[in-house]
């Protein structure tokens, strides 16, 4: 395992009462994989990735049984030693809004120097030479490492954010919704170009992201978030074949499929959970349509259903009752929140 999360949280202290918008989280990345996390806005997905790379403010509480780099013990380092020894080197982000990630008045090749030059002692014109060559791997002409941040268009700000990531070759590349806000056109081809620096660089990439599509197009294994909590985790050709939770069902059910072009796209009923204070239960029950009462009374555990397919669900028994009734329109309008 490159990355281990057990039981992470991350809750913040407002004056009404505690956030818990990352509420008891256990994943893991495995080396040279694509470990995909997917979930409605607001589920904690970017609360994570912040929690891992120490962007969260102050008014955060966080806590884990275990979270580990390699070998390394990640709650046990300082901030300078995490920036030292971890952040870049190690650990790469590639930010959600790399439209704004830039600095407006800095040559966008200065800006993948400095990164450079802050972890390894390198002279100007070696560093600038691996600045155009990470240009050159993510498919921008060298020359344009000279150039500031508003000549670039929303694809190309988006992989110079991804050279950036790379210069140091990480071991891991985060990257929260890199498609966001880009055409399908230039989606295809930052995803196209994923794939080839993944085949070069041997680094594993967790890829955050609400859109299923690109979920299933690039990961190995999947994550589905919801309120804070992972309702399901697998393998992903697992995952989409066989899914346990309804979350996951329902969420199947939401995107349509070259497969099936005439069937009818059917949405999840309300809203998900305000995350101030303690949902007792499981976090979708309000919403599901096969929830009983010790749903809402009870935290399910994650069980392991099959080797590394975990479920957080206690109703996992009747699961192909579910999925023969999760395709009826009907049966998510008969759920709590549709009425």
């Amino acid at each position: 395992m490159l990355l281990q999360i057990k039981n992470l949280k991350t809750h913040y202290r407002i004056k009404e009462g505690t956030v818990k918008a990352v509420d008891g989280v256990s994943i893991s990345v495995k080396e040279d994989e694509v470990f995909g996390l997917a979930g409605e806005s607001g589920c904690g997905k970017s609360t994570l990735i912040r929690t891992l790379m120490r962007l969260i403010p102050d008014t955060a509480e966080v806590e884990a049984d275990q979270l580990r780099y390699k070998d390394q013990n990640l709650m046990d380092l300082s901030d300078r030693e995490y920036r030292d020894d971890i952040l870049w080197k190690e650990i790469s982000l590639v930010p959600q809004s790399a439209m704004n990630s830039l600095n407006p008045v800095y040559r966008v090749g200065n800006q993948i120097m400095e990164a450079i030059q802050t972890h390894i002692n390198v002279d100007n014109r070696e560093a600038m030479q691996k600045a155009e060559n990470l240009f050159k791997g993510v498919g921008l002409q060298p020359a344009l490492t000279r150039n500031y941040p508003h000549e670039f268009s929303g694809g190309m700000r988006q992989r110079a954010m991804i050279a950036m990531s790379l210069a140091l070759d990480p071991g891991l590349i985060i990257m929260d919704e890199p498609t966001t806000g880009l055409d399908v056109l230039v989606q295809e081809r930052i995803l196209r170009e994923l794939k080839e620096i993944r085949q070069k660089s041997k680094a594993s990439i967790f890829l955050i992201t609400h859109d299923i599509s690109v979920i299933a197009e690039m990961s190995d294994r999947i994550g589905i978030m919801y309120a804070g909590r992972i309702m399901e985790q697998a393998d992903a050709l697992e995952l989409f074949n066989e899914p346990y939770h309804p979350y996951t069902l329902g969420l199947k059910n939401a995107f349509p499929s070259i497969k099936a072009l005439e069937r009818e796209l059917i949405s999840i009923p309300g809203s998900p959970p305000n995350l101030l204070g303690d949902i007792p239960g499981c976090a979708f029950a309000f919403r599901c349509p096969f929830s009983i009462p010790e749903c809402e009374r009870e935290r399910p555990p994650d069980i392991e259903i099959k080797p590394n397919h975990f479920v957080h669900c206690i109703r996992t028994d009747h699961i192909e009752e579910f999925r023969n009734l999760a395709g009826d329109k009907k049966t998510w309008q008969s759920s709590k929140s549709a009425n």
